[in-house]
């Protein structure tokens, strides 16, 4: 199947018999166009998803050298690692970055896809909100290559990369299971995203292949703090507030895996104040491996994330995108995460069966 191209002035002028000047004095918006061959001009160029300006005089001068980066939440230290690792990758390439940032908002995500449509990138790597593909359908049926990372949108045959969540759902319960717990709740994020699903789905699999119940609550939504249809950065106070009502369980669970490092300051407050303890009363695992895992008292069993990893390759299968060089990679590439094993669920096995893993 042949690569989409970005369609120029000069397509624009042919389809409509026109000279390359009017149509670049229409879409302009000099004088001495009629209103109606402005509008035609600019109808056809709409039609075709033309590129407009800084982009195309780039492309002509071939010096298009930026790529685009588009994340959902700076907060979030996996992507403050990707950041820099995509940065410096692409800059072994002689590629610079543009970083647009769409805080989950589905209206910033059309807005970011707009300004890659608009700004000199060659190409772009995503993560995408999940609402809606048609953001990224657009920056594809322009010719922008484009790489979707962690969220993948099976339904426009982008190339992705991204962490194995179900995987680290899995191990992470894997890892409660064989430190001796027999009832294990999920603190999650609320957003309806896949990342979230997959890592449930870990979760559920683990759980079914233990023989273990798995009755209502044991997955609780943390809601996501919001101010104008925008996600806030994580914040653990909602973590703590979902946690307090948690523990007034008359049964706790043996055993509680949150969603990112960050719920699980919350959740120690939480148990703080009621007077248990981590890993005796309860043991805790997080997921993220953010830099005070480690320091936390006790330290936080936690799933790292392979930011690193899976930024580089994002890098690799994009400029292979932009210069057409294909390596033979796979169109879909899942990176395994890592349980780094610490002294939040050091507790003395209590002779359950051990999971296969």
């Amino acid at each position: 199947m042949a690569e989409p191209r970005r369609h120029t002035l000069r397509d624009i002028a042919a389809t409509l018999n026109l000279s390359v000047n009017t149509v670049s004095r229409a879409l302009s918006g000099k004088d001495g166009i009629s209103d109606s061959t402005r509008a035609l001009v600019q109808a056809e160029a709409e039609r075709v998803g033309y590129v407009p300006n800084a982009l195309a005089r780039s492309l002509v001068l071939g010096s298009a050298t930026t790529i685009g980066l588009v994340i959902t939440n700076p907060s979030n230290p996996f992507y403050a690692q990707l950041i820099s690792t995509v940065e410096v990758r692409a800059r072994r390439h002689d590629y610079s970055l543009l970083l647009v940032v769409t805080d989950e908002s589905a209206d910033n995500e059309m807005r970011a896809a707009e300004s890659l449509l608009r700004s000199s990138v060659s190409g772009a790597i995503v993560v995408p909100v999940q609402v809606s593909a048609d953001p990224w359908r657009r920056l594809g049926a322009a010719g922008v290559p484009t790489v979707l990372l962690n969220r993948d949108l099976p339904e426009l045959g982008f190339r992705f990369v991204g962490t194995d969540n179900e995987l680290g759902g899995y191990r992470a319960t894997a890892h409660a299971v064989l430190r001796g717990a027999r009832s294990i709740v999920v603190l999650e994020e609320d957003l309806p995203i896949t990342t979230i699903a997959h890592r449930i789905a870990g979760f559920r699999r683990a759980m079914t292949e233990a023989g273990l119940p798995m009755p209502r609550g044991s997955v609780i939504s943390v809601p996501t703090p919001r101010y104008d249809q925008a996600a806030l950065p994580w914040q653990a106070e909602q973590a703590y507030q979902v946690a307090r009502k948690l523990l007034r369980r008359a049964k706790l669970p043996d055993a509680v895996i949150v969603g990112n490092d960050y719920f699980a300051l919350g959740l120690y407050r939480a148990l703080e104040e009621h007077g248990l303890t981590v890993p005796d009363d309860m043991m805790v695992i997080g997921f993220g491996d953010y830099p005070f895992a480690g320091f936390l008292s006790p330290a936080l069993t936690t799933v790292r994330l392979p930011a690193e990893q899976v930024g580089t390759i994002a890098v690799d299968l994009l400029v292979e995108e932009i210069t057409g060089a294909h390596s033979g990679r796979p169109l879909k590439q899942l990176i395994a995460p890592e349980l780094v094993e610490r002294a939040s669920t050091a507790r003395a096995v209590r002779g359950l069966a051990a999971l296969s893993r």
